[in-house]
């Protein structure tokens, strides 16, 4: 911890720099480098702008790929639906058999990443208000900042539990340099009190650059409520209809819809628009995605890209507990078995395992080897699921309930759910969750909040404590948080590692 928060000021004013057009280097390089400092930077309209464009950059640390694996894989591995044949990627082996130790790299770069965008935040939310700009833009500033800082908030409570909350601005002499834990009650009403904050700050309802939206916010918001209606803080009923109406708003606002084919979903030219409400958001040859290599099959010379490392893909036994007919789990919609090979194309092989095709760029497989894809945090499907769960919750399974879930299975050309109990309804919206939001860092999340685990065998939901992996580890209390990595641990006496690491 101490490494992330005194490093916070000085990481984020060159990123303003970088972004306003001077360079990182240029900076160091001013014969009176006194001119730039945290206190003094904040003082024009362009600032508040390359500030908040700042707390975005972090949204990128955790996707990536490459023989060593990538962060966003942690919470694929810890679902037992994901498989990987890169025997040196120890940090997803470790992770994905449930030998997890808090020496894990990627459990490391959440959290350093997280609170480094939220430093960042909190310079921008102090700063800001001082700045001379006209003043609705410096609301919408605001609004982003805080949206952004309950979304690092809202991974890092729900991965590590108990985590320290930092709302203003950190320096070597802070009282607040080596914080104690907060309770998670405590860190959800940050998000909350955030979010709100954001909610009426004057953001469009849609944003077509991939800036923070009211759509993205809401959404959101939606997604806490649901979040906090289950575990840890159980808070039921009252906050299953936060849920479902803030999801409402979203659905009736008609700004947003389904794609109409999958390919949209991996298709570049459909950023930021349709069913993608919030994405991070990546450019070509600039600062382009890294997980392509990731996602193809270790050296099956099927792409462009010189590495191939099959780094990740799906668990056979999960892509066949499908519904007999389901689209998303034919070839080439969610996930791929065969492709052509890249020194001949009219060649065809079969590759021996269900690759992710959800998040593959085609452009850049064939010809460029460099993406431009976004990765999406929030789409208009899990919108829908969640109104469902939620509404299915507080009022039982409505019509309306009914439908939200039903235009995801039309979509899959699967037939609508009619006449189910509230019980039989609720089950069939978490199928649909964990079918239709597979390989988006969303189904460990779902495990974690329901204490429940998908039985890809009877298709059906066990407690998380005991479920089975398909391949064989058995889940323990202690995986329903992922450990506190050592270095902070050592940086900051304060902090108390979660049971069983």
């Amino acid at each position: 911890m101490k490494r992330t928060i005194k490093t916070a000021s000085h990481w984020l004013l060159c990123a303003a720099l970088v972004l306003s057009g001077a360079g990182c280097s240029d900076f160091l390089d001013e014969a009176d480098q006194s001119n730039f400092t945290v206190e003094n930077y904040f003082t024009k309209p362009e600032h508040a702008t390359s500030a908040v464009n700042s707390i975005y950059e972090n949204l990128k640390t955790t996707t990536g790929g490459g023989f060593n694996g990538a962060p966003w894989m942690m919470l694929e591995f810890a679902t037992g639906l994901a498989n990987t044949e890169l025997g040196q990627a120890v940090n997803s082996i470790f992770v994905r058999n449930l030998v997890n130790t808090s020496d894990n790299e990627y459990g490391r770069v959440y959290w350093v990443a997280s609170y480094k965008g939220i430093g960042n935040a909190n310079l921008a939310i102090a700063k800001i208000p001082a700045i001379a700009m006209d003043e609705a833009t410096k609301k919408k500033a605001l609004g982003e900042a805080r949206f952004l800082r309950a979304w690092y908030y809202f991974n890092l409570v729900r991965i590590f539990g108990k985590v320290p909350i930092i709302t203003d601005p950190v320096g070597l002499t802070s009282e607040n340099l080596y914080p104690e834990q907060a309770t998670e009650e405590a860190v959800y009403k940050v998000i909350v009190d955030d979010l709100v904050e954001a909610e009426a700050s004057g953001l469009p309802y849609l944003d077509k650059s991939g800036r923070v939206s009211l759509g993205a916010v809401k959404s959101l918001l939606a997604s806490v409520y649901l979040t906090m209606a289950g575990f840890p803080l159980q808070k039921g009923a009252e906050y299953f209809k936060k849920a479902a109406d803030k999801a409402n708003e979203v659905i009736t606002s008609n700004q947003y819809s389904l794609f109409t084919s999958y390919d949209d979903l991996h298709d570049p030219a459909k950023k930021n628009i349709g069913e993608n409400i919030f994405m991070v958001q990546f450019a070509a040859n600039i600062q382009p995605s890294g997980w392509q290599t990731s996602i193809i099959p270790y050296n099956q010379g099927i792409s462009a890209y010189s590495d191939e490392t099959g780094a990740v893909f799906a668990n056979k036994e999960f892509v066949e507990s499908y519904e007999k007919g389901d689209k998303r789990a034919e070839e080439k919609q969610f996930y791929y078995r065969t492709y052509t090979l890249s020194d001949n194309r009219t060649k065809t092989v079969d590759l021996g395992g269900y690759y992710i095709y959800k998040h593959f760029d085609t452009a850049a497989h064939l010809t460029t080897t460099s993406s431009d894809l976004n990765w999406p945090l929030l789409r208009y499907a899990e919108v829908l699921l969640t109104y469902a769960e939620a509404a299915n919750e507080a009022s039982g399974p409505t019509a309306d309930a009914l439908e939200a879930v039903n235009k995801i299975r039309r979509r899959a050309n699967l037939p609508n759910l009619t006449g189910l109990t509230k019980e039989q309804l609720r089950e069939a919206v978490w199928r649909e969750r964990w079918f239709e939001l597979s390989f988006e860092n969303k189904t460990w999340f779902d495990m974690a909040r329901l204490r429940k685990a998908f039985n890809v065998s009877t298709r059906t939901f066990e407690n998380y404590v005991g479920h089975k992996f398909s391949y064989g580890p058995v889940l323990k209390e202690r995986e329903l948080l992922f450990p506190i990595p050592t270095a902070e641990i050592r940086n900051n006496n304060k902090l108390k590692q979660n049971t069983g690491y």
